[in-house]
C-alpha cells in the first residue's frame, strides 16, 4: 500500500486518479474545493482536504493539514483551460484564472508537498500538456493555456534541484475525453490514468526533472 495524495481531484483525471488508487488498495488523500466533490471523494473512500489552488492562502494550510505524512506519490493535477488565441490579447482576469491554478498554484505546493514526498524517496506528478511542448507547438489556439503549462514544465525542472532525494517529472495525459479535452478526444479517463500510473511506478533518477507523455516515453523537444 501506497501513500498517495492527488491535489485537484472533483472531475476527471483527477477524479480517476483517485479511483484507480483506491481499487489498487492505496491509502489516498484528495483535494477538492467544494464541498459536494469533497462529500464524493470522502464517500469513496479517499481522506479529503479543502484546497484551492487558485488562492494562495488556502494552499498555504496544505502543509500543516499534511504534518507527518510521508507521500511515496502525489499529483498535481489542478488546471483550466482558455481557448483563446493570438488574433487578441487575453484579458487580465483570464490571464490571471489560467496562471493562478495551472503555475503559482503547482509553485506555491511544491515547497508545501515534496518535502513530504522526499521523506518517502517518492515521486511527484504535475500534469501537464502536450500543448506546452515549444518544440511542436503547431497553432496558436490556448495560448495562455500553451504558456502556462510550458512555464509549468520550467518550475518543475527547476524545483528538481532543491529536492535530491524526490524525483520530480511533468507529464502529458495525452488528449482525453473529459469536460477540458471534449467527446473527440481518442483516450478515455480511464485508459490515461493507467498509463500514468504505469509510468509513474517506472521513474528513475535519469526522469528527474523531466517532461514525459501518458506512457512514460519523454518529448524530443520542449
Amino acid at each position: 500500500m501506497s501513500n498517495v495524495l492527488v491535489i485537484g481531484a472533483s472531475r476527471g483525471i483527477g477524479l480517476e486518479l483517485v479511483r484507480q488508487h483506491l481499487a489498487a488498495g492505496d491509502r489516498v488523500l484528495a483535494t477538492a474545493r467544494d464541498e459536494a466533490a469533497l462529500a464524493n471523494l470522502r464517500d469513496m473512500g479517499a481522506q479529503v482536504l479543502r484546497v484551492d489552488v487558485a488562492e494562495p492562502a488556502s494552499v498555504s494550510g496544505l502543509a500543516w493539514s499534511l504534518d507527518g505524512e510521508q507521500l511515496d506519490l502525489a499529483w498535481y493535477v489542478a488546471g483550466v483551460l482558455d481557448r483563446g488565441s493570438a488574433t487578441a490579447p487575453p484579458t487580465q482576469p483570464e490571464f490571471d484564472r489560467v496562471m493562478r491554478t495551472n503555475v503559482l498554484g503547482a509553485m506555491q505546493v511544491i515547497p508545501q508537498v515534496v518535502p513530504l514526498v522526499e521523506a518517502a524517496q517518492g515521486r511527484m506528478v504535475f500534469i501537464s500538456s502536450a500543448m506546452g511542448c515549444i518544440g511542436t507547438v503547431s497553432a496558436s489556439n490556448a495560448w495562455v493555456y500553451r504558456s502556462s503549462k510550458a512555464a509549468l514544465n520550467m518550475a518543475v525542472a527547476a524545483a528538481q534541484h532543491d529536492y535530491p532525494n524526490a524525483i520530480l517529472v511533468s507529464m502529458s495525459p495525452g488528449w482525453v475525453r473529459t469536460d477540458m479535452g471534449g467527446a473527440g478526444a481518442p483516450l478515455s479517463a480511464a485508459q490515461s490514468v493507467s498509463d500514468m500510473r504505469a509510468a509513474a511506478q517506472r521513474l528513475s533518477a535519469r526522469d528527474k526533472g523531466c517532461f514525459l507523455d501518458h506512457d512514460g516515453s519523454r518529448f524530443a523537444s520542449w
